[in-house]
């Protein structure tokens, strides 16, 4: 997966923070993670977005939701609506 700021591959790992990457590429980042992430064999993953005013989190939420291998989806609790973990199909 590339960074639209650094054209380097991004690790595919439990967590990917999404704060690196423009708005515009989030939904396009979001749907190439979890494809990625699926192909590994993670069952879950997190997504940190970042609280702020929502934005970000409607955005990644809205991805996950239509997502064909996002079995369901959750605020992560501790980060108070600054991260979304997805729980992916088998």
């Amino acid at each position: 997966m590339l960074n639209a700021e650094d054209p380097h591959r991004v690790p595919i790992e439990a967590s990917l923070d999404l704060h690196t990457f423009q708005p515009r590429d989030i939904p396009s980042v979001v749907d190439e993670y979890i494809r990625a992430a699926h192909e590994k064999g993670f069952r879950e993953v997190r997504l940190i977005h970042g609280r702020g005013v929502g934005v970000q989190r409607g955005i990644v939420q809205s991805v996950l939701e239509k997502h064909p291998l996002v079995e369901s989806l959750y605020d992560a609790p501790e980060s108070h609506l600054g991260a979304t973990v997805a729980c992916l199909r088998g």
